[in-house]
């Protein structure tokens, strides 16, 4: 059976280069599923669901939104009738991958609605605004962005080779026989998500090569925000079943305006899901602050031990005041743990920086933080200190142990 790829476009503007597409996948042999996003002005392509369905799933009618077309009400409502249909089709092995063609109005909803796909899924965005900064449109999802140059506005020499190569790749993705497993049989292994900064490197690759010795497979997370989230997001479509969560400093950054900010549900999501989970938490102790002009200390950080991670992003210790702030936020966060856990505290410093002979080391607000920590987690967790830091080898190796003791029941 061919593969079947959706084409998110709006076709009273983008009717030409969505019939091109419908084309060109059916000389790859896939299908094309024509999913109209427009609001006013007449189609110039047959869409295969209409922007009277989309609108319907979205909760609303074709005609009320025409009421008040503005892009502030329909962009939501077009996204979110696009996403239920597509989820549907995914859900039924219907839709195989998603192609969006858009400037920038088209690239924010196509993306918002690939956004909300399964990790795995293709999704190809060809977008007018793919040589920016694309982070608002990517976000933690694996949406493959592709710059079209030239406007999406009508069909030429250049445009059809852009498309083409845009059917290509989304045809030749649905090929792919590789599957993301999800679903495990009783006995298999989970996959294991891990969090990491640039001050756990080492401490993690050594928990890497344990796993692996276990038999375990490993996915790492740079906890620089996207990491995190995009970690529990995994978690939430059963992509990673445990979590050694070695990284805390998504939380500093949250509560001091940092350049890692976890967001609000970071810390939470393995609890509330009941997966094993052994929590360090590392490089809590600072946080990552972008400057404008390199190696300039901001007036608010100039009372604070620092140091430069490079010459624009500061790494200011947070003090014993800041740092009660973290442990009250980590220990609210993780009530929704309710067992299955083990938070390994290292009392000889909490990364590479704050260890003995680091440039952030500080025993004494080390251990205010410690007991604020302890006396705010929930009692389902246990709680586990050792005189090492989080990169000793041997404190990694317990972590794992531990980790590997709750995944097998032990």
């Amino acid at each position: 059976m061919p593969k079947v790829i959706a084409v998110l476009a709006t076709l009273d503007t983008k009717g030409q280069e969505a019939g091109f597409l419908r084309q060109q996948l059916k000389t790859l042999g896939s299908r094309a599923l024509l999913i109209d996003m427009g609001v006013l002005g007449t189609p110039a392509a047959r869409a295969d669901i209409t922007r009277a369905e989309v609108a319907r799933a979205g909760g609303t009618t074709l005609t009320a939104l025409k009421k008040n077309p503005t892009r502030d009400a329909t962009q939501p409502v077009m996204a979110a009738g696009a996403t239920t249909l597509l989820l549907q089709r995914i859900k039924a092995r219907k839709v195989h991958g998603v192609i969006g063609l858009g400037g920038l109005q088209g690239t924010a909803t196509g993306t918002m609605v690939m956004r909300a796909l399964p990790y795995g899924l293709p999704k190809v965005m060809v977008s007018t605004v793919a040589s920016g900064d694309t982070s608002p449109y990517v976000g933690i999802s694996d949406i493959t962005m592709m710059f079209s140059v030239g406007d999406i506005l009508g069909l030429n020499a250049f445009m059809r080779k852009v498309l083409a190569s845009a059917a290509g790749a989304a045809h030749g993705m649905a090929q792919v026989k590789v599957e993301l497993a999800k679903k495990r049989k009783k006995g298999d292994k989970p996959l294991i998500g891990i969090s990491n900064l640039g001050v756990l490197t080492q401490g993690t690759l050594h928990a890497q090569e344990l796993f692996e010795k276990r038999g375990y497979e490993s996915i790492v997370f740079h906890a620089v925000g996207t990491g995190g989230r995009a970690m529990e997001l995994m978690m939430r479509q059963g992509i990673i079943g445990a979590v050694f969560d070695y990284a805390m400093g998504e939380i500093s950054d949250e509560l001091f305006h940092g350049l890692r900010a976890g967001g609000p549900e970071r810390l939470t999501v393995a609890g509330s899901l009941g997966l094993p989970q052994v929590i360090v938490p590392g490089g809590a102790e600072h946080v990552g602050i972008l400057v404008s002009t390199p190696h300039v200390l901001p007036d608010r950080w100039k009372t604070h031990k620092h140091v430069w991670h490079n010459e624009v992003v500061l790494a200011p210790r947070l003090n014993a005041r800041e740092l009660r702030q973290v442990a009250r936020e980590a220990g609210r966060r993780l009530q929704t743990t309710r067992g299955n856990a083990v938070l390994m505290i290292p009392t000889l410093g909490t990364g590479r920086y704050a260890m003995p002979g680091g440039p952030l080391n500080d025993p004494k607000d080390d251990a205010i933080f410690f007991a604020e920590l302890k006396a705010h987690v929930p009692a389902s967790i246990e709680i586990v200190e050792r005189a090492a830091h989080a990169e000793d080898p041997a404190f990694v190796e317990e972590a794992v142990d531990r980790l590997i003791a709750l995944v097998e029941g032990r």
